[in-house]
């Protein structure tokens, strides 16, 4: 079974170096805004589309009573990731992504798109979303990090995307514990959603 380690590196160092750090007591400067309006606008963005692909699986496989537990309790992680990044938009006047409507659909699309072709496949899906979304939230911790003088703003948004990063990969373990790498055409299924994921990521940062 891959474990957490082994799809992307955690940066515990760097977390720990950031979320250590003095905090000073100060507005954001014009070039820490420029760095963190989009990383939440594209954060805002991807949790969309995380709880609709879970809204679109659990409606395919929902009346399994061993499988619904398990995808209501990530969805409901994810309720919370998307609530916590709604507050920041407002938090921090940031513009969401003009392509809500489209992250929505194509979200629940592949939710149930996945779901239909059977739980291992489903389960595939998360595998390979989670796998993006996390090394994405590391990448972002890896940026915050390099801040010298982070204030309050700067190290709670690095808590917060310090823990969605752990919890997402939480999310992969499981989706490997239940079979995602027996799913038809497995590695082929997966990069097709990975790279998709990607693709989402460059254009909601953006758009």
């Amino acid at each position: 079974m891959l474990r957490i380690s082994q799809v992307v590196p955690k940066s515990i160092a760097t977390t720990r170096r950031l979320l250590t750090t003095a905090v000073k007591e100060r507005t954001l400067s014009k070039e820490e805004k420029e760095l963190i309006t989009p990383m939440i606008r594209v954060d805002q963005a991807g949790e969309v589309g995380a709880y609709y692909i879970y809204k679109g699986q659990i409606a395919v496989l929902g009346k399994d009573k061993n499988l619904k537990p398990i995808l209501q309790e990530m969805w409901d992680q994810e309720k919370v990731h998307l609530e916590r990044f709604n507050q920041l938009v407002g938090e921090h006047r940031v513009r969401p992504s003009l392509l809500r409507p489209l992250w929505e659909v194509a979200g629940y699309a592949v939710g149930y798109g996945t779901a239909m072709l059977g739980k291992e496949a489903a389960m595939a899906c998360t595998e390979a979303v989670e796998t993006v979304i996390g090394g994405h939230y590391d990448d972002q911790l890896r940026e915050l990090v390099k801040l010298k003088e982070p204030n309050q703003q700067l190290v709670d948004l690095s808590k917060t995307v310090a823990q969605f990063r752990d919890e997402e990969l939480e999310h992969h373990d499981i989706a490997i514990a239940h079979d995602a790498q027996l799913a038809p055409m497995h590695s082929v299924l997966k990069n097709v959603i990975m790279q998709g994921c990607k693709t989402a990521i460059w254009v909601a940062s953006r758009v």
